[in-house]
């Protein structure tokens, strides 16, 4: 059975139709990147299936029930966790705080240390623990998010555009982490632009053209298709490349 599936999912913004008709079925333990040209309607969709969006008409159905009416903080208690392009941490607080603030309404005391210990080796931040989470690098920054979203063992992460704005050797590590998360049985539903790091990890992939499903497969088979390379070539950059 999907972990999480929309059923003709419609989307209108006044007269612009901004999803059409979208299925899309994710098994569990699946790791699948959205991609698709500016204005596909890839963010529209994100924010329908976490419940920030009503849909004009359709499901979203998660985990065999029907949450198309459930509000986000609903969506989120039952397993289903995000992490948005801008990273919403605490700056002012450090890293260390940011993970505690992450953990503490389900842990505390010896257990609740030893979660923010693992989860700072796990993204790499342990020399980083007592610095101020607005001084760290902007792929740390993203790192500490990512871990704020899965510190609550998520069923399903969402991720927005994890890599914007990083070095390759950000984007390697990053999809390393994904898809560590991943091995461990997190089902992650990923909207990305950076071709290397849909490579790296992803299982399937789903290209959204003008709001609907333009193309679905394996990398391969996606980078392959010349309708793909010519949506992306309208666009100036193909999927070959960044």
């Amino acid at each position: 059975m999907a972990i999480l599936e929309t059923r003709n999912l419609n989307k209108r913004f006044g007269g612009l139709q901004v999803t059409s008709d979208v299925n899309l079925a994710l098994e569990p333990g699946e790791l699948h990147c959205l991609i698709g040209p500016n204005g596909a309607g890839k963010s529209t969709l994100f924010r329908l299936i976490l419940g920030e969006y009503a849909p004009s008409s359709g499901q979203v159905i998660y985990d065999g029930h029907d949450i198309t009416a459930l509000q986000s903080h609903d969506r989120i208690r039952r397993g289903i966790s995000v992490k948005f392009q801008v990273p919403g941490i605490f700056k002012a607080l450090s890293v260390r705080q940011n993970l505690e603030i992450a953990l503490q309404h389900h842990l505390e005391g010896h257990s609740l240390r030893g979660a923010i210990k693992s989860q700072l080796e796990f993204l790499n931040l342990s020399a980083d623990a007592a610095q101020l989470a607005g001084n760290l690098s902007h792929g740390q920054k993203q790192w500490l998010e990512i871990g704020m979203a899965v510190a609550l063992k998520p069923k399903l992460l969402l991720l927005d555009e994890p890599t914007a704005g990083m070095s390759p050797d950000e984007t390697r590590a990053t999809g390393d982490l994904v898809r560590a998360l991943n091995a461990e049985g997190m089902t992650v539903l990923a909207v990305e632009h950076d071709m290397a790091f849909v490579r790296q990890v992803a299982s399937r992939v789903t290209v959204l053209h003008f709001g609907r499903i333009f193309a679905q497969g394996d990398i391969d088979s996606i980078v392959a298709d010349e309708r793909v390379a010519e949506i992306y070539l309208g666009q100036g950059h193909g999927p070959h490349h960044g």
